[in-house]
């Protein structure tokens, strides 16, 4: 089998690099004695970023069918280009706390950043600065903060971030369609291409760990990008691939893993800090 010549030949991998209100009718009995005021009720950016924030409506939808090229639409602007210069990577927006936009993204693209030099280009073109928050020491993932402030209510409720679901992960099968997506060489246009699933916990050498292992391709610049389902629900991180169209990504429940890691050793909890 393929999978199983690519576990025994060395492969040499490429780092590729809410809110409603509810009106209840009132009978008012019709008195001489004059009306109460009228009183307005009003409603700020920020209370309809905190309201969807707080009924987790700001997590990208997925479908209800497979549809790769459709579940692209969706998730596409979930996916940034992290710029170090005369280097790019790509990053996942994984998700809002309290007070920042959480990135996703390769702690070997880290390797290249600068706080000080380094941005962040959103799809929907916003160029931010971001700074590292921490990196995991037991898988090749890191991850970056922009501060909430950096963006006005609008525009952040206006963001998404990825769907992480183990649960459709857990239902992954050999064969399943699967499709990646990274930063592209021309600013503002992101990459996709489709693959299938092989195997969704592969021991590979080159990265001392086991990865989620599957044919399609990734190219130089996508390292940090996601490897999505046809649903359109993040199962994996982009970290490396071969001229053989073979691809290797840090698993969901990896990742996972790696954001608690780092919560705790920041003293971070899932609202923020």
């Amino acid at each position: 089998m393929r999978n199983r010549e690519s576990c025994h030949n060395k492969i040499t991998y490429i780092i590729v690099s809410l809110l409603c209100v509810l009106h209840t009718p009132l009978t008012l009995q019709a008195k001489e004695a004059s009306l109460p005021p009228h009183l307005i009720q009003t409603v700020s950016d920020q209370d309809i970023y905190e309201g969807l924030a707080a009924l987790g409506l700001l997590k990208c939808e997925t479908l209800t069918q497979q549809d790769p090229s459709q579940a692209y639409e969706m998730v596409k602007d979930c996916v940034v280009r992290v710029n170090m210069g005369n280097a790019y990577g790509s990053g996942l927006l994984w998700q809002f706390t309290s007070d920042a936009v959480i990135i996703a993204t390769n702690a070997h693209v880290l390797a290249y950043w600068d706080d000080a030099a380094g941005f962040i280009h959103f799809p929907k073109g916003y160029f931010v600065s971001a700074r590292v928050l921490g990196v995991s020491e037991t898988y090749d993932v890191g991850f970056l903060m922009v501060d909430r402030e950096t963006f006005d209510y609008e525009t952040l409720a206006a963001l998404r971030h990825v769907s992480a679901d183990e649960m459709a992960y857990e239902k992954l099968t050999p064969g399943d369609v699967m499709f990646s997506v990274g930063a592209g060489i021309a600013l503002g246009a992101p990459e996709y291409y489709e693959g299938t699933v092989e195997d969704t916990w592969q021991y590979i050498e080159d990265f001392e760990n086991h990865m989620l292992y599957g044919h399609g391709y990734a190219r130089s610049g996508m390292s940090g990008g996601g490897v999505f389902d046809g649903y359109g629900h993040l199962i994996g991180m982009i970290t490396g691939g071969t001229q053989r169209n073979e691809i290797a990504a840090v698993p969901l429940p990896s990742l996972m893993e790696a954001w608690e890691e780092v919560m705790e050793k920041e003293g971070l909890c899932e609202t923020g800090r």
